[in-house]
C-alpha cells in the first residue's frame, strides 16, 4: 500500500513538473541524512522521506459497507481505515552548482506548486491498491509538520537543516475481508386484516 503511494507520487511529479526538471532530476524516498544521496541516486534530486504514519481518527467510520452485486448474495465489509502518511519533501541541487541555495529553492518551489494544485491525487496516476478508492483518495495537503523538534530531527540524521515541505497524504487501508451478507430481499409480503375477530 505505501509502495503504491510512493509510485503514485512519483508519477504525479513526473507528469506535472516542467520537462527540463523531469529529465534531469531523480525522485528518491531515502532518508535525507549525511550520506545522501545514496548509491543509485544522482543529484539533482527531489526527496520524499516518509517519517510518520498514523490513523486519522477524525475520519474514522464505524458503519459497515454493503454492496449488492448483479447476482448472488449481498457482500458487506468494514470501511477502510483512513491513514495519514507524512512526508518530508526536500530538494537537492547538483554537486557542481555554484548557486546551491537558489537552485534548491527553485526546485522546491516547482514541487510545491504541483502539490498545491492537486488536493486529491488524480485517478490516472494512482497505482496498485490505491486505484478505485471511495471516497476519492488519497487526499493531499501541505501543512504543519509532525516533528516535535526539527533541529533534533536533522541532528539525529547527522545532516544540516534544509528547507522542507511537509506533505500529508490520507489513504484508505482495507483491514478485513468481505463477509457474506445473505441473499438480497426480492419480495415483501404484507398481511392485511379487515377487522377484529369477535370473541367466541
Amino acid at each position: 500500500m505505501i509502495s503504491d503511494l510512493d509510485d503514485s507520487l512519483t508519477t504525479l511529479l513526473k507528469q506535472q513538473l516542467p520537462p527540463a526538471i523531469v529529465s534531469s532530476t531523480q525522485i528518491s524516498f531515502d532518508a535525507p541524512d549525511n550520506q545522501f544521496p545514496p548509491t543509485g541516486v544522482t543529484l539533482p534530486a527531489i526527496n520524499l522521506f516518509l517519517y510518520d504514519v498514523r490513523e486519522n481518527m477524525d475520519l474514522r467510520a464505524v458503519d459497515w459497507i454493503i454492496d449488492k452485486p448483479e447476482s448472488g448474495n449481498l457482500v458487506k465489509y468494514p470501511p477502510p481505515v483512513r491513514v495519514d502518511c507524512a512526508y518530508l519533501v526536500t530538494a537537492w541541487p547538483s554537486d557542481g552548482s555554484t548557486t546551491r541555495a537558489r537552485d534548491e529553492h527553485l526546485l522546491l518551489s516547482e514541487v510545491m506548486q504541483v502539490l498545491l494544485r492537486f488536493p486529491i491525487i488524480p485517478n490516472d496516476v494512482l497505482s496498485g491498491e490505491l486505484v478505485g478508492q471511495t471516497p476519492p483518495l488519497p487526499a493531499m495537503s501541505l501543512g504543519p509538520g509532525r516533528l516535535q523538534s526539527v533541529a533534533e530531527f536533522w541532528q539525529a540524521l547527522g545532516g544540516k537543516p534544509k528547507a522542507a515541505l511537509t506533505l500529508i497524504v490520507t489513504i484508505g487501508v482495507a483491514v478485513a475481508q468481505t463477509a457474506d451478507g445473505g441473499p438480497p430481499i426480492q419480495d415483501r409480503i404484507f398481511s392485511v386484516s379487515q377487522g377484529a375477530t369477535p370473541p367466541s
